[in-house]
């Protein structure tokens, strides 16, 4: 029997990779010959870098500005002349020197300079995996590195960070790089919030990234400014609140098209042809809800299983039985059913983990 593993990250807790190894050791406890092969997934946020890489893309890392003017490492991957960036490498929560959230200033200028090394590789295609960013910029940073000037009244730059568009008076993209006019630019997101609004990137978005509630306002009024300034009519085309609204620029300077962050992996890591003789699937990730449904990892994961007819299990953080039940999953695995403190579930995952893993060797293998 051939077990697929196949989970999302499980956020602030484990990795895709982490997951897979304790189900395997679990289930390996139980079946020692079974079968099992480990697939790394993301949905475009952080951790889809690290599926791609195991498909066949080669890593180049760079320094590069972070989100708050820091220095840092970033990776990337090419696969001849198709680049992937993961904004959260140069522009991530995960990048804040300490963790300090900069809700204001934070900036997507790093991210940038990764599509400009992408460039320079001789990239003709650049995917854009825009999940887990600290910044609420409508992408203006990254326009900034791409050779945009964001421009005051009296002609100078703006700062970095969403804040400070509120002064924006002028876009100058005369000088962006030639060369962008020449690459097809795909956003990858499982995000289709539109930029401004109750759904927009300031409201839903900037409070995980330490907003409080005048903050969101002030970051709501300057992506609005900003919007009005570069005259586009993205505002409301679904995706362009992603990451802080890098997803308006993308759409608006880059001509990027907008495709589901799941499906986009899935195809890159060439994911049907390597469950096709699969007897069972195990997905999963950290919390499972009425969001889950309509179009997060899992759920990608499970549309290409059933099309092959193969029995898919989902193992969260925490969910619910019912919706794993009207998704169409076999069953649903929680941690929370092992172990009622959460804050447990989160910090020490590994040995729950290897007891579902056992569980799931008894009952469906």
């Amino acid at each position: 029997m051939k077990i697929v593993i196949a989970s999302d990250s499980f956020k602030g807790s484990a990795s895709s990779s982490e997951i897979a190894q304790w189900l395997e050791e679990g289930i390996h406890s139980v079946i020692p010959g079974c079968e099992i092969e480990k697939i790394l997934i993301g949905d475009g946020g952080e951790g889809s870098l690290d599926a791609v890489l195991q498909s066949g893309f080669q890593p180049h890392s760079f320094q590069v500005c972070g989100p708050v003017g820091n220095i840092v490492y970033a990776r990337m991957g090419l696969n001849y002349e198709t680049a992937f960036i993961e904004m959260a490498q140069a522009s991530g929560l995960s990048q804040l020197p300490s963790h300090k959230l900069a809700p204001l200033t934070s900036t997507s200028f790093g991210t940038g300079q990764l599509i400009l090394h992408a460039l320079d590789l001789g990239a003709k295609r650049v995917i854009l995996s825009v999940g887990g960013s600290a910044c609420t910029d409508a992408g203006a940073g990254a326009l900034q590195a791409l050779g945009a000037r964001v421009l005051r009244s009296d002609g100078s730059e703006v700062s970095h960070g969403g804040a400070s568009l509120i002064e924006c008076t002028q876009i100058e993209i005369s000088h962006l790089d030639s060369r962008l006019g020449g690459v097809e630019f795909i956003l990858a997101s499982d995000v289709t919030n539109p930029l401004l609004g109750p759904m927009g990137a300031a409201h839903i978005y900037a409070p995980q990234k330490g907003a409080d509630i005048q903050q969101v306002e002030l970051l709501e009024n300057s992506l609005t400014h900003f919007a009005q300034t570069s005259g586009s009519s993205n505002v409301e085309t679904p995706g362009a609140g992603a990451a802080g609204g890098l997803g308006f620029m993308a759409l608006t300077y880059l001509n990027a098209k907008a495709q589901s962050g799941i499906e986009t992996i899935l195809g890159l890591i060439e994911f049907n042809q390597r469950i096709a003789d699969a007897d069972l699937i195990i997905t999963g990730e950290g919390r499972f809800d009425a969001q889950s449904l309509s179009g997060k990892a899992p759920m990608g994961i499970l549309a290409r299983a059933q099309e092959q007819q193969i029995e898919t299990v989902i193992v969260v953080g925490q969910g619910d039985t019912t919706q794993a039940d009207e998704g169409g999953f076999s069953a649903l695995y929680s941690l929370t059913s092992f172990e009622s403190d959460i804050a447990t579930c989160i910090s020490n995952p590994a040995p729950l983990l290897r007891l579902i893993g056992q569980e799931l060797a008894r009952t469906h293998i």
